[in-house]
């Protein structure tokens, strides 16, 4: 009897960080993930930020990470849906990712229904209670006015603006872990409640957080964060019946 078919979750591998030599080896391994993913799902939720920075030109889009790339789109091609959602650092694709992956583009949170369970889905940055500074910070990095004027530079001189800013991040320079200090304290878990009080969801699933997380919400509703592919290599499984988080190759708890 073949094996049920699963839907899998993952997020935070911010190719491109902090160098070249290392993100290669997160690439293949992310491939290698792929490969083994696509052998029993029915979809792939990828949640954001899988690449550090990404932004496109009319023309021009970054370079590298033609290995991802091409597997991304040999997977749609064989009618696996890959759904990818725009993180804080890759917002801004335009259009390629549709047009040549074959991808499912989302930009926000959405709710759906999933093997006969609801889920709300997203990346997960500026949900919830506190980060004012950010969330302000979002609204212009969204802003159209904004990403037109980037879109002068030249390709040359804005790729390396956005390499300096990398290189400065908490990918590149912190090497400390992420905490997970009280449900009180997670502004993802406030969110999840929030959604609650007017909505009925089984699974709430997001990235962002850098750290894997499974936390009842209410009887029956679970937050689960897919961590990330920086430190963690983790992802979440659904088949059905349950809702996993494993790390690549084992499980994570």
């Amino acid at each position: 009897m073949p094996d049920r078919k699963k839907i899998y979750f993952l997020s935070d591998s911010h190719l491109g960080a902090p160098n070249a030599q290392k993100s290669r080896k997160r690439e293949d391994l992310l491939v290698s993930w792929l490969d083994e993913a696509a052998k029993d799902a029915e979809a792939i939720f990828l949640l954001g930020d899988i690449f550090d920075f990404w932004f496109e030109y009319r023309t021009v889009v970054p370079k590298g990470f033609v290995r991802l790339l091409g597997k991304i789109a040999s997977i749609t091609d064989k009618g696996i849906d890959v759904h990818y959602f725009t993180g804080n650092h890759d917002m801004w694709a335009f259009g390629y990712f549709e047009k040549e992956l074959g991808v499912i583009m989302h930009r926000k949170p959405f709710r759906t229904e999933l093997m006969g369970k609801t889920f709300h889905i997203g990346h997960g940055d500026g949900l919830g209670p506190g980060d004012s500074g950010y969330k302000l910070l979002k609204t212009f990095f969204s802003c159209r006015v904004c990403q037109k004027l980037f879109s002068f530079l030249h390709p040359g001189f804005g790729m390396g603006l956005a390499r300096f800013f990398s290189k400065r991040s908490r990918i590149a320079n912190d090497n400390k872990p992420e905490v997970f200090h009280s449900k009180e304290k997670e502004s993802l878990y406030h969110f999840c409640k929030k959604i609650l009080q007017t909505d009925h969801v089984d699974y709430f699933v997001f990235g962002h957080r850098h750290l894997p997380l499974d936390l009842d919400v209410a009887p029956g509703v679970r937050y689960i964060n897919t961590g990330d592919w920086v430190k963690c290599f983790s992802y979440a499984v659904y088949d059905g019946f349950r809702m996993e988080l494993k790390t690549f190759g084992k499980s994570a708890f």
